[in-house]
């Protein structure tokens, strides 16, 4: 079996324990650091058992990680099909990563002082509007009953598609 299945399944199983919330509070403080000290380095490479030593985790969590930052990478690890002896690359894209911290609203990544060193202050608030603005919805103007029919079939919108 895949690290990634076991890692959904792990994860799945996680929720469901009574003690849930704690678990997580734990596993979000490791996914802090691993962050932390991800922003501090240049682009890290390795194999996922060399990784989840060096960020002192074990296999699974790290596929956790890998998971949470695979789309914010230039180029996407092969999740499905990883192993231990995977080599593995974290070469990301600082501002598709900061964007999708904040559209996960995860504040404890997002607002980290390791930022300042990759993007300036206006960059992030600019990178954070542009993403809560692209999750809102924005109605179209309302069409009145007597109004030409959106359809275009020139009848009024009473007649046509408001019945």
């Amino acid at each position: 079996m895949a690290l990634f299945n076991d890692w959904q399944a792990f994860a799945e199983e996680k929720s469901s324990a009574p003690d849930a919330q704690q678990y997580w509070n734990e596993y979000f403080l490791r996914e802090r650091d691993f962050y932390i000290e991800l922003l501090k380095n240049e682009p890290i490479t390795g194999t996922v058992k060399a990784l989840a030593e060096r960020f002192g985790v074990d296999v699974i969590e790290m596929t956790g990680f890998l998971d949470g930052i695979n789309e914010s990478l230039k180029a996407a690890n092969d999740l499905e099909n990883l192993t231990e002896d995977s080599e593995v690359s974290l070469d990301y894209d600082k501002e598709k990563l900061y964007y999708n911290m904040v559209a996960a609203k995860a504040e404890w990544l997002y607002t980290l002082p390791e930022w300042d060193a990759h993007l300036t202050e206006e960059r992030r608030r600019e990178l954070y509007k542009q993403q809560k603005s692209s999750t809102t919805v924005v109605k179209g103007p309302k069409v009145g009953r007597n109004d030409p029919c959106p359809c275009g079939s020139g009848k009024k919108y009473k007649k046509c598609c408001g019945r």
